[in-house]
Protein backbone atom coordinates (compact mmCIF):
# COMPACT_ATOMS: atom_id res chain seq x y z
CA UNK A 1 0.00 0.00 0.00
CA UNK A 2 1.38 3.43 -1.14
CA UNK A 3 1.53 6.27 1.41
CA UNK A 4 -0.32 9.71 0.48
CA UNK A 5 0.57 12.87 1.99
CA UNK A 6 -2.92 14.21 2.33
CA UNK A 7 -2.91 18.12 2.33
CA UNK A 8 -6.73 19.14 2.08
CA UNK A 9 -10.06 17.70 1.13
CA UNK A 10 -9.07 17.06 -2.51
CA UNK A 11 -6.74 15.09 -1.23
CA UNK A 12 -8.73 13.26 1.12
CA UNK A 13 -12.03 13.04 -1.55
CA UNK A 14 -8.99 11.38 -4.00
CA UNK A 15 -8.14 8.80 -1.38
CA UNK A 16 -11.87 7.72 -0.71
CA UNK A 17 -12.77 7.13 -4.32
CA UNK A 18 -9.30 5.19 -4.24
CA UNK A 19 -10.68 2.69 -1.81
CA UNK A 20 -14.34 2.65 -2.56
CA UNK A 21 -15.06 -0.27 -5.06
CA UNK A 22 -17.17 -0.27 -8.29
CA UNK A 23 -20.58 0.10 -6.41
CA UNK A 24 -19.54 3.01 -4.20
CA UNK A 25 -19.21 0.66 -1.04
CA UNK A 26 -16.08 0.27 0.95
CA UNK A 27 -14.44 -2.99 0.02
CA UNK A 28 -14.54 -6.04 2.31
CA UNK A 29 -10.98 -6.65 4.22
CA UNK A 30 -10.36 -9.26 6.41
CA UNK A 31 -9.84 -8.84 10.29
CA UNK A 32 -6.18 -6.63 10.13
CA UNK A 33 -5.86 -8.87 13.90
CA UNK A 34 -6.47 -13.23 13.10
CA UNK A 35 -4.95 -16.89 14.75
CA UNK A 36 -2.81 -16.54 11.67
CA UNK A 37 -1.48 -12.85 12.00
CA UNK A 38 -1.23 -12.40 15.50
CA UNK A 39 1.63 -12.86 17.68
CA UNK A 40 3.08 -16.39 17.00
CA UNK A 41 4.93 -16.37 20.53
CA UNK A 42 1.73 -15.65 22.85
CA UNK A 43 -0.26 -18.91 20.85
CA UNK A 44 2.60 -21.02 22.16
CA UNK A 45 1.86 -19.79 26.10
CA UNK A 46 0.39 -22.46 27.97
CA UNK A 47 -0.60 -21.75 31.82
CA UNK A 48 -2.16 -25.18 33.06
CA UNK A 49 -3.21 -23.45 36.53
CA UNK A 50 -6.24 -21.85 34.87
CA UNK A 51 -6.24 -24.06 32.14
CA UNK A 52 -9.43 -26.37 30.51
CA UNK A 53 -10.28 -28.27 33.66
CA UNK A 54 -10.69 -24.93 35.86
CA UNK A 55 -12.55 -23.72 32.92
CA UNK A 56 -14.69 -26.87 32.65
CA UNK A 57 -14.89 -26.44 36.33
CA UNK A 58 -16.50 -22.64 36.31
CA UNK A 59 -18.74 -24.60 33.84
CA UNK A 60 -20.17 -26.98 35.98
CA UNK A 61 -20.64 -24.65 38.89
CA UNK A 62 -22.57 -22.65 37.15
CA UNK A 63 -24.55 -25.68 36.18
CA UNK A 64 -25.23 -26.37 39.42
CA UNK A 65 -26.60 -22.84 40.11
CA UNK A 66 -29.22 -23.66 37.78
CA UNK A 67 -29.82 -26.68 38.72
CA UNK A 68 -28.59 -29.26 36.82
CA UNK A 69 -28.38 -32.75 38.68
CA UNK A 70 -24.84 -33.79 39.61
CA UNK A 71 -23.44 -36.60 41.12
CA UNK A 72 -21.93 -34.01 43.78
CA UNK A 73 -23.24 -30.76 45.61
CA UNK A 74 -20.36 -28.53 44.75
CA UNK A 75 -16.61 -28.11 43.14
CA UNK A 76 -14.21 -28.24 45.10
CA UNK A 77 -11.07 -26.15 43.65
CA UNK A 78 -8.00 -27.77 44.61
CA UNK A 79 -6.28 -26.42 41.38
CA UNK A 80 -4.31 -23.14 42.57
CA UNK A 81 -2.80 -21.70 45.94
CA UNK A 82 -4.80 -19.15 46.72
CA UNK A 83 -5.33 -19.42 50.41
CA UNK A 84 -8.62 -16.77 50.79
CA UNK A 85 -10.56 -18.23 48.23
CA UNK A 86 -10.14 -21.49 50.10
CA UNK A 87 -11.64 -19.99 52.98
CA UNK A 88 -8.30 -18.72 55.18
CA UNK A 89 -9.02 -15.52 56.89
CA UNK A 90 -7.16 -12.81 56.53
CA UNK A 91 -4.35 -11.70 59.43
CA UNK A 92 -6.52 -9.03 61.54
CA UNK A 93 -3.74 -6.29 61.61
CA UNK A 94 -3.47 -6.48 57.41
CA UNK A 95 -6.76 -5.77 56.71
CA UNK A 96 -7.00 -2.97 59.66
CA UNK A 97 -3.94 -1.18 58.60
CA UNK A 98 -5.21 -1.24 54.77
CA UNK A 99 -8.78 0.01 56.01
CA UNK A 100 -7.20 2.47 57.31
CA UNK A 101 -5.23 3.95 54.38
CA UNK A 102 -8.04 3.06 52.09
CA UNK A 103 -10.32 5.10 54.08
CA UNK A 104 -8.16 7.70 56.20
CA UNK A 105 -10.93 9.19 58.03
CA UNK A 106 -11.17 5.67 59.94
CA UNK A 107 -7.52 7.15 61.67
CA UNK A 108 -10.09 8.80 64.19
CA UNK A 109 -11.82 5.68 64.99
CA UNK A 110 -11.28 4.71 68.28
CA UNK A 111 -11.64 0.76 67.74
CA UNK A 112 -8.03 0.88 65.73
CA UNK A 113 -4.98 0.09 67.63
CA UNK A 114 -2.67 2.62 67.76
CA UNK A 115 0.25 0.43 65.96
CA UNK A 116 -2.50 -0.10 63.18
CA UNK A 117 -3.22 3.85 62.99
CA UNK A 118 1.09 4.57 63.10
CA UNK A 119 1.59 2.08 60.34
CA UNK A 120 -1.25 3.46 58.18
CA UNK A 121 -0.02 7.18 58.95
CA UNK A 122 3.31 6.44 57.64
CA UNK A 123 2.58 4.71 54.43
CA UNK A 124 0.60 7.51 53.71
CA UNK A 125 2.98 9.94 54.70
CA UNK A 126 4.87 8.38 52.06
CA UNK A 127 2.20 8.74 49.38
CA UNK A 128 1.57 11.83 46.78
CA UNK A 129 -1.12 13.93 48.22
CA UNK A 130 -1.66 11.30 51.56
CA UNK A 131 -3.27 8.95 49.57
CA UNK A 132 -3.22 5.38 48.38
CA UNK A 133 -4.25 6.77 45.17
CA UNK A 134 -1.64 8.24 43.87
CA UNK A 135 1.44 7.30 41.43
CA UNK A 136 4.45 5.53 43.13
CA UNK A 137 7.77 5.66 42.16
CA UNK A 138 8.33 3.26 39.81
CA UNK A 139 10.77 1.31 41.94
CA UNK A 140 8.14 1.44 44.82
CA UNK A 141 7.11 3.39 47.90
CA UNK A 142 10.98 4.48 49.67
CA UNK A 143 10.20 3.64 52.94
CA UNK A 144 8.35 0.75 52.21
CA UNK A 145 11.44 -0.64 49.74
CA UNK A 146 13.91 0.46 53.18
CA UNK A 147 11.36 -1.76 55.70
CA UNK A 148 12.05 -4.00 52.81
CA UNK A 149 15.84 -4.47 53.40
CA UNK A 150 15.57 -4.40 56.48
CA UNK A 151 13.29 -7.52 56.55
CA UNK A 152 16.28 -8.89 54.16
CA UNK A 153 19.10 -8.10 56.67
CA UNK A 154 16.77 -9.30 59.75
CA UNK A 155 16.09 -12.85 57.86
CA UNK A 156 19.88 -13.40 57.10
CA UNK A 157 21.20 -12.67 59.97
CA UNK A 158 22.33 -9.24 59.43
CA UNK A 159 24.08 -9.39 56.01
CA UNK A 160 23.18 -6.09 54.85
CA UNK A 161 20.71 -5.37 52.28
CA UNK A 162 20.77 -2.29 50.02
CA UNK A 163 17.04 -0.64 49.28
CA UNK A 164 18.45 0.51 46.07
CA UNK A 165 18.65 -2.71 45.14
CA UNK A 166 15.17 -3.11 46.16
CA UNK A 167 11.89 -3.09 43.50
CA UNK A 168 8.74 -3.58 44.72
CA UNK A 169 6.69 -5.62 42.22
CA UNK A 170 3.14 -6.62 41.04
CA UNK A 171 3.22 -9.93 42.57
CA UNK A 172 6.61 -12.05 42.38
CA UNK A 173 5.31 -12.38 38.78
CA UNK A 174 5.90 -9.40 37.63
CA UNK A 175 9.49 -9.09 38.71
CA UNK A 176 10.52 -12.39 37.58
CA UNK A 177 9.15 -11.91 33.89
CA UNK A 178 10.85 -8.11 33.77
CA UNK A 179 13.99 -10.10 35.08
CA UNK A 180 13.68 -12.86 32.10
CA UNK A 181 12.87 -9.55 29.52
CA UNK A 182 16.20 -8.11 30.65
CA UNK A 183 18.34 -11.32 29.73
CA UNK A 184 16.39 -12.08 26.98
CA UNK A 185 18.55 -11.63 23.75
CA UNK A 186 20.26 -13.61 20.39
CA UNK A 187 18.59 -15.61 17.30
CA UNK A 188 19.26 -19.31 16.40
CA UNK A 189 22.39 -20.79 18.36
CA UNK A 190 22.90 -17.56 20.22
CA UNK A 191 19.07 -17.15 21.98
CA UNK A 192 18.67 -17.35 25.92
CA UNK A 193 18.15 -20.73 27.34
CA UNK A 194 16.59 -20.44 30.84
CA UNK A 195 17.08 -23.55 32.95
CA UNK A 196 13.80 -24.25 34.53
CA UNK A 197 12.99 -27.45 37.28
CA UNK A 198 10.72 -29.35 35.96
CA UNK A 199 8.09 -29.75 37.34
CA UNK A 200 7.77 -26.39 37.18
CA UNK A 201 5.19 -23.39 37.95
CA UNK A 202 3.96 -22.29 34.61
CA UNK A 203 4.76 -19.27 34.62
CA UNK A 204 8.28 -20.00 33.63
CA UNK A 205 7.23 -22.09 30.40
CA UNK A 206 4.76 -19.62 29.97
CA UNK A 207 6.95 -15.98 30.21
CA UNK A 208 9.92 -18.21 28.10
CA UNK A 209 7.67 -19.05 25.33
CA UNK A 210 6.16 -15.31 25.05
CA UNK A 211 9.54 -13.61 25.22
CA UNK A 212 10.62 -16.29 22.49
CA UNK A 213 13.61 -17.88 24.72
CA UNK A 214 14.27 -21.16 24.62
CA UNK A 215 13.04 -23.65 27.74
CA UNK A 216 16.03 -25.68 28.86
CA UNK A 217 14.67 -28.58 31.35
CA UNK A 218 16.73 -29.94 34.62
CA UNK A 219 14.80 -32.75 36.27
CA UNK A 220 14.08 -32.73 39.85
CA UNK A 221 14.83 -36.61 41.14
CA UNK A 222 11.08 -37.72 42.33
CA UNK A 223 13.09 -41.27 44.15
CA UNK A 224 14.67 -38.36 46.30
CA UNK A 225 11.70 -36.40 47.13
CA UNK A 226 11.91 -34.28 44.48
CA UNK A 227 15.93 -33.36 45.14
CA UNK A 228 17.99 -31.44 42.78
CA UNK A 229 21.01 -33.10 41.00
CA UNK A 230 23.99 -30.96 40.40
CA UNK A 231 24.71 -33.81 37.55
CA UNK A 232 21.30 -33.37 36.00
CA UNK A 233 22.45 -29.46 35.75
CA UNK A 234 25.28 -30.46 34.21
CA UNK A 235 23.84 -32.70 31.52
CA UNK A 236 20.89 -30.39 30.93
CA UNK A 237 23.66 -27.73 30.31
CA UNK A 238 25.90 -29.50 27.98
CA UNK A 239 23.00 -30.68 25.83
CA UNK A 240 21.31 -26.92 25.70
CA UNK A 241 24.71 -25.30 24.53
CA UNK A 242 24.87 -27.34 20.98
CA UNK A 243 21.48 -25.48 20.08
CA UNK A 244 21.40 -22.32 22.31
CA UNK A 245 23.08 -20.23 24.84
CA UNK A 246 21.61 -21.25 28.18
CA UNK A 247 22.35 -18.10 30.77
CA UNK A 248 19.86 -18.32 33.29
CA UNK A 249 19.08 -20.63 36.02
CA UNK A 250 15.64 -20.50 37.86
CA UNK A 251 15.21 -22.11 41.39
CA UNK A 252 11.98 -22.65 43.10
CA UNK A 253 12.66 -23.11 46.60
CA UNK A 254 10.44 -24.24 48.57
CA UNK A 255 9.14 -25.83 45.69
CA UNK A 256 6.34 -25.42 42.91
CA UNK A 257 4.77 -28.04 42.48
CA UNK A 258 6.79 -30.70 44.34
CA UNK A 259 6.95 -29.35 48.18
CA UNK A 260 10.85 -29.95 48.39
CA UNK A 261 12.68 -27.84 50.69
CA UNK A 262 16.15 -27.51 49.40
CA UNK A 263 19.36 -27.72 51.88
CA UNK A 264 21.89 -25.60 52.57
CA UNK A 265 24.41 -28.03 51.05
CA UNK A 266 22.34 -27.71 47.96
CA UNK A 267 22.31 -24.54 47.97
CA UNK A 268 25.73 -24.06 47.97
CA UNK A 269 26.66 -26.64 45.83
CA UNK A 270 24.15 -24.63 42.63
CA UNK A 271 25.86 -21.35 43.79
CA UNK A 272 29.28 -22.89 42.48
CA UNK A 273 27.64 -24.46 39.60
CA UNK A 274 26.46 -20.67 38.61
CA UNK A 275 29.63 -19.07 39.45
CA UNK A 276 31.51 -22.00 37.57
CA UNK A 277 29.32 -22.08 34.42
CA UNK A 278 28.60 -18.50 34.55
CA UNK A 279 24.95 -18.41 34.90
CA UNK A 280 22.51 -15.65 36.25
CA UNK A 281 20.49 -16.86 39.62
CA UNK A 282 16.54 -16.67 40.29
CA UNK A 283 15.77 -18.18 43.17
CA UNK A 284 11.93 -17.93 43.71
CA UNK A 285 11.32 -17.89 47.18
CA UNK A 286 7.25 -16.64 47.48
CA UNK A 287 7.04 -19.86 50.10
CA UNK A 288 9.92 -18.89 52.60
CA UNK A 289 7.19 -19.09 55.48
CA UNK A 290 6.02 -22.50 54.32
CA UNK A 291 7.92 -25.01 55.71
CA UNK A 292 6.67 -28.39 57.48
CA UNK A 293 8.98 -31.34 57.82
CA UNK A 294 11.02 -31.64 60.47
CA UNK A 295 14.53 -31.38 60.16
CA UNK A 296 13.86 -29.00 56.86
CA UNK A 297 15.11 -25.15 56.83
CA UNK A 298 14.38 -22.42 54.35
CA UNK A 299 17.69 -20.90 53.57
CA UNK A 300 17.88 -17.88 51.35
CA UNK A 301 20.18 -18.04 48.42
CA UNK A 302 21.21 -14.47 49.22
CA UNK A 303 22.06 -15.58 52.57
CA UNK A 304 24.03 -18.78 51.73
CA UNK A 305 25.91 -16.94 48.74
CA UNK A 306 27.49 -14.10 51.62
CA UNK A 307 28.12 -16.35 53.83
CA UNK A 308 30.29 -18.63 51.09
CA UNK A 309 32.57 -15.40 50.80
CA UNK A 310 33.53 -12.79 48.57
CA UNK A 311 34.87 -15.13 45.88
CA UNK A 312 31.13 -15.52 45.32
CA UNK A 313 29.29 -12.83 46.69
CA UNK A 314 31.25 -10.42 44.78
CA UNK A 315 30.78 -12.42 41.32
CA UNK A 316 27.42 -14.66 41.17
CA UNK A 317 24.59 -12.11 39.65
CA UNK A 318 20.97 -12.89 41.61
CA UNK A 319 18.19 -11.87 41.75
CA UNK A 320 15.63 -13.29 44.28
CA UNK A 321 11.51 -12.95 44.94
CA UNK A 322 8.72 -12.47 47.02
CA UNK A 323 5.44 -12.31 47.18
CA UNK A 324 1.92 -11.44 49.49
CA UNK A 325 0.27 -14.11 47.99
CA UNK A 326 1.61 -17.17 50.03
CA UNK A 327 3.27 -18.06 53.37
CA UNK A 328 0.50 -17.13 55.99
CA UNK A 329 -0.71 -14.32 54.09
CA UNK A 330 -2.24 -15.44 51.26
CA UNK A 331 -2.99 -12.17 50.14
CA UNK A 332 -3.16 -12.90 46.35
CA UNK A 333 -5.63 -10.21 44.95
CA UNK A 334 -3.67 -7.18 46.57
CA UNK A 335 -0.63 -8.11 43.92
CA UNK A 336 2.28 -7.38 46.25
CA UNK A 337 5.69 -8.15 45.79
CA UNK A 338 9.49 -7.77 45.93
CA UNK A 339 12.76 -8.52 44.13
CA UNK A 340 16.75 -7.78 45.32
CA UNK A 341 18.91 -7.51 42.69
CA UNK A 342 22.49 -8.59 43.41
CA UNK A 343 25.65 -7.22 41.44
CA UNK A 344 23.62 -6.68 38.42
CA UNK A 345 25.94 -4.45 36.46
CA UNK A 346 24.93 -0.76 37.00
CA UNK A 347 24.08 0.31 33.43
CA UNK A 348 21.87 -2.55 33.34
CA UNK A 349 20.46 -1.58 36.48
CA UNK A 350 19.93 1.79 34.76
CA UNK A 351 17.87 -0.24 32.03
CA UNK A 352 15.82 -2.13 34.75
CA UNK A 353 14.65 1.20 36.17
CA UNK A 354 13.84 2.82 32.91
CA UNK A 355 11.95 -0.77 32.25
CA UNK A 356 9.35 -0.35 35.27
CA UNK A 357 8.78 3.36 34.97
CA UNK A 358 6.99 2.26 31.58
CA UNK A 359 4.41 0.91 33.65
CA UNK A 360 4.34 3.40 36.13
CA UNK A 361 4.02 1.53 39.26
CA UNK A 362 3.15 -1.76 41.37
CA UNK A 363 -0.03 -1.27 42.52
CA UNK A 364 0.07 1.11 45.99
CA UNK A 365 -1.92 -1.21 48.20
CA UNK A 366 0.40 -4.07 47.14
CA UNK A 367 3.25 -1.87 47.94
CA UNK A 368 1.52 -1.20 51.40
CA UNK A 369 0.69 -5.05 52.16
CA UNK A 370 4.16 -5.69 51.64
CA UNK A 371 5.36 -3.22 53.74
CA UNK A 372 3.00 -4.91 56.66
CA UNK A 373 4.32 -8.76 55.60
CA UNK A 374 7.90 -7.25 56.62
CA UNK A 375 7.23 -5.17 59.10
CA UNK A 376 4.78 -6.79 61.52
CA UNK A 377 3.19 -6.01 64.96
CA UNK A 378 6.30 -6.26 67.43
CA UNK A 379 6.82 -7.53 70.94
CA UNK A 380 4.92 -4.88 73.10
CA UNK A 381 3.24 -3.49 70.08
CA UNK A 382 -1.45 -3.78 70.73
CA UNK A 383 -1.71 -6.01 67.72
CA UNK A 384 1.50 -8.48 68.48
CA UNK A 385 -0.67 -11.13 70.06
CA UNK A 386 -3.14 -11.57 68.20
CA UNK A 387 -0.93 -11.03 64.57
CA UNK A 388 1.38 -13.61 66.36
CA UNK A 389 -1.61 -16.07 67.26
CA UNK A 390 -3.54 -15.84 64.00
CA UNK A 391 -0.19 -16.75 61.97
CA UNK A 392 1.25 -19.62 64.02
CA UNK A 393 -2.49 -21.14 63.59
CA UNK A 394 -2.30 -20.73 60.20
CA UNK A 395 1.24 -22.03 59.58
CA UNK A 396 0.64 -25.34 61.85
CA UNK A 397 -2.78 -25.77 60.07
CA UNK A 398 -1.13 -26.15 56.72
CA UNK A 399 1.70 -28.56 58.18
CA UNK A 400 -1.04 -31.14 59.83
CA UNK A 401 -2.48 -30.31 56.24
CA UNK A 402 0.63 -31.33 54.60
CA UNK A 403 1.15 -34.35 56.54
CA UNK A 404 -2.46 -35.74 56.46
CA UNK A 405 -2.46 -35.47 52.41
CA UNK A 406 0.85 -37.41 52.32
CA UNK A 407 -0.69 -40.19 54.98
CA UNK A 408 -4.12 -40.82 52.82
CA UNK A 409 -2.50 -40.25 49.62
CA UNK A 410 -0.27 -43.08 50.32
CA UNK A 411 -2.69 -45.36 51.50
CA UNK A 412 -4.14 -45.50 47.75
CA UNK A 413 -2.93 -48.41 45.54
CA UNK A 414 -1.56 -46.61 42.54
CA UNK A 415 -0.52 -43.34 43.99
CA UNK A 416 2.66 -42.56 45.83
CA UNK A 417 3.58 -38.93 47.55
CA UNK A 418 6.40 -37.60 48.34
CA UNK A 419 6.55 -35.70 51.72
CA UNK A 420 5.14 -32.25 51.58
CA UNK A 421 8.32 -30.24 53.02
CA UNK A 422 7.15 -26.65 52.42
CA UNK A 423 5.09 -24.72 50.38
CA UNK A 424 1.21 -25.39 49.42
CA UNK A 425 1.11 -28.58 47.35
CA UNK A 426 1.29 -32.21 46.58
CA UNK A 427 2.24 -33.67 43.52
CA UNK A 428 1.39 -36.94 43.66
CA UNK A 429 2.78 -39.72 41.34
CA UNK A 430 -0.23 -42.29 39.52
CA UNK A 431 -0.45 -45.25 37.87
CA UNK A 432 -2.70 -45.82 34.99
CA UNK A 433 -4.01 -48.53 33.39
CA UNK A 434 -2.83 -48.93 30.00
CA UNK A 435 -6.65 -48.98 28.42
CA UNK A 436 -7.16 -45.50 29.95
CA UNK A 437 -3.43 -44.08 28.44
CA UNK A 438 -5.23 -45.63 24.77
CA UNK A 439 -8.41 -43.78 24.97
CA UNK A 440 -6.76 -40.35 26.16
CA UNK A 441 -4.45 -41.06 22.93
CA UNK A 442 -7.33 -41.24 21.15
CA UNK A 443 -8.91 -38.33 22.34
CA UNK A 444 -5.96 -36.11 21.77
CA UNK A 445 -5.59 -35.91 25.55
CA UNK A 446 -2.35 -36.63 27.90
CA UNK A 447 -3.50 -39.59 30.15
CA UNK A 448 -3.61 -37.34 33.36
CA UNK A 449 -5.54 -34.94 31.67
CA UNK A 450 -8.13 -37.59 30.83
CA UNK A 451 -7.71 -38.88 34.43
CA UNK A 452 -8.64 -35.19 36.08
CA UNK A 453 -11.39 -34.57 33.44
CA UNK A 454 -12.78 -37.71 34.56
CA UNK A 455 -12.50 -36.96 38.06
CA UNK A 456 -14.00 -33.16 38.31
CA UNK A 457 -16.79 -34.77 36.00
CA UNK A 458 -17.66 -37.53 38.62
CA UNK A 459 -16.49 -36.24 41.52
CA UNK A 460 -16.52 -32.42 41.29
CA UNK A 461 -13.04 -32.44 42.21
CA UNK A 462 -10.91 -30.12 40.50
CA UNK A 463 -7.24 -31.23 40.55
CA UNK A 464 -3.94 -30.04 37.37
CA UNK A 465 -2.94 -32.74 35.44
CA UNK A 466 1.23 -33.04 35.97
CA UNK A 467 1.69 -32.51 32.33
CA UNK A 468 0.67 -29.10 32.99
CA UNK A 469 3.89 -29.03 34.90
CA UNK A 470 5.96 -31.26 32.67
CA UNK A 471 7.43 -34.17 34.19
CA UNK A 472 9.48 -37.24 33.27
CA UNK A 473 8.00 -39.56 29.87
CA UNK A 474 5.78 -42.28 30.56
CA UNK A 475 5.53 -41.33 34.84
CA UNK A 476 1.68 -39.14 35.28
CA UNK A 477 0.91 -37.44 38.28
CA UNK A 478 -1.21 -34.05 39.44
CA UNK A 479 -1.10 -31.23 41.86
CA UNK A 480 -3.50 -30.74 44.28
CA UNK A 481 -3.17 -27.42 47.17
CA UNK A 482 -3.34 -28.28 50.61
CA UNK A 483 -5.49 -25.40 51.08
CA UNK A 484 -8.98 -26.15 51.98
CA UNK A 485 -10.22 -26.94 55.28
CA UNK A 486 -9.36 -29.70 56.79
CA UNK A 487 -13.07 -31.28 57.05
CA UNK A 488 -12.85 -30.45 53.18
CA UNK A 489 -9.68 -31.58 52.75
CA UNK A 490 -10.42 -34.93 54.50
CA UNK A 491 -13.55 -35.04 51.78
CA UNK A 492 -11.44 -34.09 48.59
CA UNK A 493 -9.06 -36.85 49.56
CA UNK A 494 -11.38 -39.58 50.11
CA UNK A 495 -13.68 -38.83 47.59
CA UNK A 496 -10.06 -38.75 45.46
CA UNK A 497 -9.22 -42.40 46.82
CA UNK A 498 -12.84 -43.76 45.30
CA UNK A 499 -12.29 -42.16 42.32
CA UNK A 500 -8.88 -43.45 41.73
CA UNK A 501 -9.59 -47.21 42.71
CA UNK A 502 -13.34 -47.46 40.99
CA UNK A 503 -10.97 -45.84 37.69
CA UNK A 504 -8.36 -48.66 37.94
CA UNK A 505 -11.37 -51.30 37.97
CA UNK A 506 -13.06 -49.43 35.10
CA UNK A 507 -10.39 -49.55 32.84
CA UNK A 508 -8.12 -52.69 34.37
Amino acid sequence: IACYSVSNDSDIHCLHKLYMSENGALPRLGKVLTADTMNANVKKVDYAVRGPIVQRAVQIEKELKEGVKKPFEEVIKANIGDAHAMGQRPITFFRQVMALCTYPLLLDDNKFPEDVKNRARRILQSCGGNSIGAYTTSQGIDCVRHDVANYIQRRDGGIPSDPDNIYLTTGASDGIVTILKLLNTGEGRTRTGVMISIPQYPLYSASIAELGAVQVNYYLNEEKCWSLDISELQRSLQAAREHCNPSVLCIINPGNPTGQVQSRQCIEDVIQFAAKENLFLMADEVYQDNVYAEGCEFHSFKKVLFEMGPEYSSKVELASFHSTSKCYMGECGFRGGYMEVINMDPEVKAQLTKLVSVRLCPPAPGQALMDLVVNSPQPGEPSHQTFMKERTAILSALAEKAKLTEQILNTVPGISCNPVQGAMYSFPRITLPERSINEAKAKGQAPDMFYCMKLLEETGICLVPGSGFGQREGTYHFRMTILPPTDKLKTLLNKLKEFHQKFTQQYS
